[in-house]
Order: structure tokens, then C-alpha cells, then sequence
């Protein structure tokens, strides 16, 4: 067992910050991750580009230089490498945390994959990319139903109904039609979301208008079955033929690591958790949250660009307190 100031949970770019801001002021860290390093980048679309300008995405004031204002995926995954070289930040991959308890000498006891841990702060920052959001539908555990998005190779020259109106859906059904697939695209709403980037948006309105991209509005998938599904619009049931199913309907945070821990959360659906917002930190003391976790349900509410800046506020307020172990 190995004790330590600070246990960052979670290696994307928060958590990295977070390491980075520890080991500038001399405290002793680890940051714990489940997956590969910043793992929710790595399984974005190959070919995604972000909304964010690249020097916004920049963290530990390491210059983040790209061949476009807006840097691709891979650009991303270079550049966090490089970061995690250049301060070699002590991480451990592929070690996820299980439980969190509190010990009797008032450190806290991680639990993970691999072994346990002693720390007195941890620091959650765990994303939200690794738990789908369901449509609790029949057919929904298919082999063909995906509920994430890779490349559009596999679906050329297939039946693709892609199920959301938000980036990861457009991007997924733009790219599959210009690979061959025949697409059909399944919105909740009346309309494309207006949270679509800017240079993306006009060009899906585009393709469904002259019905080279299919769209059913104010619809809902209903049924998956090996061949077809069922799709509930405002004149009813449409049944059309399929092969694949993309359901780009959104992710959560791991909520139940959060409860684990003693975190509560504001009453209604959105969960979002209870935290300063001048320290981070949670109603569990010295316990803190980072990043996109801090908005629950809403994971659109936090980013890279306005969240990099968790890390500077909860290792200023855990300097502040004099009881290092």
C-alpha cells in the first residue's frame, strides 16, 4: 500500500492538468486510469475535429501547435503524450478505481484493479465518455447497434439509421453517406441541434433537404430487429429496412462512483453533483470534482477550454489547508 497527498482519478486532460498543478507545488501524487491516457479522446472518430481552437485546449501552459486553428483527434492524442512526457507525470493505466473508502487515521483508502492506495485529497475527474446513454428499447443489445462511432468503412453501401441530432450523430451520418451508406437519420426534435458546429450544421440541413440524407423529425426509434426497425413519427409507425443502428444519444458520468464515495447530488434528473464552486470542492470533505463530471447530466456544459482552470483552484484551496500528511 503506498500513501499519497493527492489521488487524481481519472487520465484525461483535467486529470492531467490536476498532476501537473500537484507536482508544481511539491505534493505527492498519482493519477489513476482506467483506460488508455486521455482514453475518452482516443475513442472519438478518427477523422474528429474539435470545436475548440488548439491553444484552448492547452494545459500546464505547454503550447499546443496544430496545422489548423481547430486540431484533429490525432493532434489531440500527440500533443497530451508529448504533455505527459514532458512533466512525466506519474500515472498508472489501465487501473481502474473500484471504492473509496475513509480509513480510521482519516486518509482515504482507493481501491482499484490492481491494488490499494492511502491518500488524504482526491481529486475525481473521471469524464463521462464511458457510459451510454440507453434508449431502453427492444433489439437495443443487437450486434449491430452501436453506441459508439468509429469510422465510416464498416457501413459503406448499408442501411444506417443513425438515432441523434448532437455532433457525434451528424458526424456520424455525413460520413457514413459519403461513404456509400444509405442513412437515415432519427431526431427527437423538430430540428438539427443548434450545439452542431458551425461548418458541420449547414452541410447535414443541406443533404436532408435534397433527401440524399434521410431524417425523421420529432420521431423516435421504437424497435430493433435483425433486418428493419420501427420508428414512431407524427403520422406513425414507419418500418424500414436496416443494418446497422448508430445510437449517438449521449453518455454520463459514472454516477456510481460518485455515490460510492458519499457524493450527493441536486434533487431532479440532470445529477448534477454537489460542489464548491470557488474550491471544487465536493459535500465530501476533501473530496474534489473536475471537468465535464461537475455537470452531470449535462455533459455539454463543461470542456477542455473552461474547465482547465479546476486545476489551479483545487490545488490552490488544498495548499491552503496545513494538514499534509
Amino acid at each position: 500500500m503506498s500513501t499519497y497527498d493527492i489521488i487524481v482519478i481519472g487520465g484525461g486532460p483535467i486529470g492531467l492538468a490536476c498532476g501537473i498543478e500537484a507536482q508544481k507545488s511539491g505534493l505527492k501524487y498519482l493519477i489513476l486510469e482506467k483506460g488508455a491516457l486521455v482514453n475518452s479522446i482516443y475513442n472519438y472518430p478518427l477523422n474528429m475535429r474539435f470545436f475548440s481552437t488548439s491553444e484552448r485546449l492547452e494545459i500546464g501552459a505547454v503550447p499546443f501547435v496544430s496545422i489548423s486553428g481547430k486540431p484533429m483527434r490525432d493532434e489531440a492524442l500527440e500533443y497530451y503524450r508529448r504533455v505527459l512526457e514532458y512533466f512525466q507525470l506519474k500515472i498508472n493505466l489501465y487501473e481502474e478505481v473500484q471504492k473509496i473508502n475513509r480509513s480510521d487515521d482519516a486518509l482515504f483508502e482507493i481501491q482499484s484493479s490492481k491494488g490499494i492506495y492511502h491518500a488524504k485529497y482526491i481529486i475525481i475527474a473521471t469524464g463521462f465518455y464511458d457510459h451510454p446513454i440507453g434508449c431502453g428499447i427492444d433489439g437495443e443489445h443487437l450486434p449491430k447497434v452501436l453506441h459508439y462511432y468509429k469510422e465510416p468503412h464498416p457501413f459503406s453501401f448499408s442501411k444506417v439509421v443513425v438515432v441523434g441530432a448532437a455532433n457525434s450523430a451528424i458526424d456520424a451520418a455525413l460520413e457514413c453517406y459519403r461513404k456509400g451508406a444509405e442513412v437515415t437519420l432519427v431526431v427527437r426534435k423538430p430540428e438539427i441541434s443548434h450545439r452542431v458546429k458551425y461548418w458541420v450544421k449547414p452541410d447535414i440541413e443541406n443533404r436532408i433537404e435534397e433527401n440524399s440524407v434521410k431524417a425523421f423529425f420529432n420521431a423516435e426509434l421504437v424497435s430493433i430487429r435483425e433486418n428493419e426497425v420501427d420508428v414512431k413519427t407524427e403520422n406513425g409507425i414507419v418500418t424500414i429496412a436496416n443494418d446497422f443502428v448508430l445510437l449517438m444519444t449521449g453518455y454520463h458520468p459514472d454516477f456510481s462512483l460518485l455515490s460510492r464515495a458519499g457524493i450527493e447530488f441536486h434533487s431532479g434528473n440532470l445529477k448534477i453533483p454537489y460542489y464548491n464552486e470557488q474550491t471544487m470542492e465536493s459535500n465530501v470533505n476533501n473530496i474534489y470534482l473536475a471537468g465535464v463530471v461537475c455537470g452531470g447530466m449535462e455533459t455539454h456544459k463543461w470542456f477542455i477550454e473552461n474547465s482547465r482552470v479546476h486545476a489551479t483552484m483545487i490545488i490552490r484551496d488544498i495548499l491552503s489547508k496545513s494538514n499534509f500528511i
